[in-house]
């Protein structure tokens, strides 16, 4: 548990687990059925894909449901995420700006869709360099939400995410036990007081 209130209630996924229940008996644990446990008013706000770590908000009620959902989708809440990545990034800072769509012979697989796709827009920051083993560590802050926007953003530009085995080379995919993505700080007003609320959790690689 990372916060809780009245209001709202931060958690830390833990990679592999399901945001929320996904068909079939066998993908129904999930975050949210863990948290209704507890907490019977606790609803979804947004998701993490299940190989993803980190920070995942729920709202305490529907009421609160309503203004964090508005929240997100009004881009007023920044959202960062750690990753690994393949190679050497030359730059110190970037932005990725690439249209997304699905891949729909290739579901649930996305791509970068210059026709068809919606407007996409991650900003990237080096935070270390091995050398040695040829990856980069990055922090991430996506300004859209598109379905797996961070992994196939970093794969078009060539350096994918280790352990990523939907978008990496075989390689790549095998270089890491999971993927390497972690939502490690999510910044917002609080919905019901208006307080600045920074939560954060430290990436587990």
């Amino acid at each position: 548990m990372i916060h809780l209130d009245s209001g709202l209630v931060a958690v830390d996924k833990p990679a592999g687990l399901l945001a929320v229940p996904g068909r079939g008996a066998d993908k129904a644990d999930c975050v949210w059925a863990r948290l209704q446990a507890a907490y019977p008013d606790a609803l979804v706000v947004h998701r993490l894909d299940m190989a993803t770590s980190g920070l995942m908000l729920l709202a305490r009620g529907p009421e609160m449901q309503r203004r964090l959902s508005q929240a997100f989708a009004g881009r007023l809440v920044d959202k960062t995420y750690t990753a690994v990545v393949a190679g050497q990034l030359a730059e110190d800072a970037g932005e990725i700006d690439l249209p997304l769509g699905a891949d729909w012979p290739n579901r649930p697989r996305q791509q970068v869709d210059a026709w068809h796709g919606k407007p996409s827009l991650t900003r990237w920051r080096v935070l270390s360099r091995d050398a040695l083993r040829g990856q980069t560590r990055l922090a991430l802050q996506p300004q859209t939400g598109r379905t797996h926007q961070l992994r196939v953003h970093l794969s078009a530009i060539g350096h994918a995410i280790l352990g990523d085995a939907l978008y990496a080379s075989n390689a790549v995919a095998a270089a890491a036990p999971r993927l390497l993505l972690h939502a490690s700080q999510l910044a917002l007003a609080h919905p019901l007081t208006g307080a600045p609320l920074d939560l954060r959790s430290e990436p587990p690689f």
